[in-house]
């Protein structure tokens, strides 16, 4: 008999007709609402289940009693309450690697648009403003020869730093990270303390994922730890950073300008002011958004699903004692 798989986030035609050549493949294009018979007659009988964003509960779970594994379309997984799965013998799987250069790319832009004032500046132009050549109130920053922090050093954090070091010549910095020998090496990067880093970086660009330990990790007091001159990037998570503090910071000019991709609420409120303040540049979460990423992030979901399935160990995956 074959196993049954839900797919809730986006495959191609292609990766479907894979995934259906082993498994009854059913498609949930409505949110994943319990209460609904249809819908939870399709996860009594789910052992696999694929998707991105989800919210899984021990609900969900619970009526979804013959599922093997969950694979994430996303290298995140702070939505999915892992130790629970790993009681449950189910897999994890998640998509790293597949989206490290895309999304360190989407940093470095959030780098590069925040110190020369691109948007700000570009929508200047469009509202008819430029009559005369620009003087200094108008002049952005220097990136190249500056001093880049990085807050977390993993695959992303790395990346980023390459392109700061080797591109433009930045010297590096990096904290709540483990020591990195050759990377230290490969780039002159200095590991340190994270007040210490807050306190010498030109940019503070903010990789590491989202746990009980790194909620709010920015906060007043390390962003009182910066200089005014300095500029606060987060490619991470939203709730990494205190929004709160961070709105205030901006507006009392505690620091220079951020940019930011992910916020602790995403959508983002229409409340906010952080998209209409000239010193943020703010994108909707777009970190990994390339036709060609995410058509590879959704390819290895299928990958880590049908291996999983078939018994085989998955190529990313995350609770490793399952397996074991």
């Amino acid at each position: 008999m074959q196993k049954n798989v839900i797919v809730m986030g986006r495959l191609s035609p292609t990766q479907r007709a894979e995934l259906e050549q082993h498994f009854q493949v059913a498609e949930l294009t409505k949110p994943l609402d319990l209460t609904q018979p249809d819908v939870h007659s399709m996860l009594s009988n789910a052992h696999g289940l694929i998707g991105s964003g989800m919210q899984v509960t021990t609900t969900l779970l619970d009526a979804a009693p013959a599922l093997e594994v969950i694979a994430t379309i996303s290298v995140g997984y702070d939505n999915i309450p892992v130790d629970e799965l790993t009681k449950r013998g189910i897999m994890l799987c998640n998509t790293p690697d597949v989206l490290t250069e895309t999304t360190a790319d989407t940093g470095f832009a959030l780098i590069m648009a925040t110190a020369r004032r691109v948007v700000e500046l570009a929508e200047w132009i469009k509202e008819g403003h430029w009559q005369t050549s620009i003087g200094p109130d108008l002049f952005g920053s220097d990136v190249h020869g500056k001093t880049l922090g990085m807050v977390g050093f993993g695959r992303i954090g790395q990346a980023v730093a390459r392109r700061g070091a080797l591109g433009f010549g930045m010297r590096i910095l990096y904290s709540n990270a483990s020591p990195k020998p050759a990377l230290e090496q490969e780039l002159g990067a200095q590991r340190c303390e994270l007040h210490e880093l807050l306190a010498d970086a030109d940019f503070v660009c903010v990789t590491v994922p989202l746990t009980a330990e790194t909620e709010h990790l920015i906060g007043v007091t390390e962003l009182a730890h910066m200089k005014p001159s300095a500029i606060l990037v987060n490619i991470a998570r939203g709730k990494v950073i205190d929004e709160k503090a961070l709105i205030e910071a901006l507006e009392q000019g505690v620091i220079k300008a951020a940019g930011l991709d992910v916020f602790a609420q995403e959508p983002l409120s229409s409340e906010s002011p952080l998209p209409r303040m000239a010193n943020v540049v703010a994108l909707p979460h777009i970190g990994s958004a390339t036709h060609e990423t995410r058509d590879a992030m959704a390819q290895r979901a299928v990958d880590n699903t049908r291996l999983a399935l078939q018994g085989k160990r998955p190529i990313s995956l995350v609770n490793e004692e399952v397996w074991r």
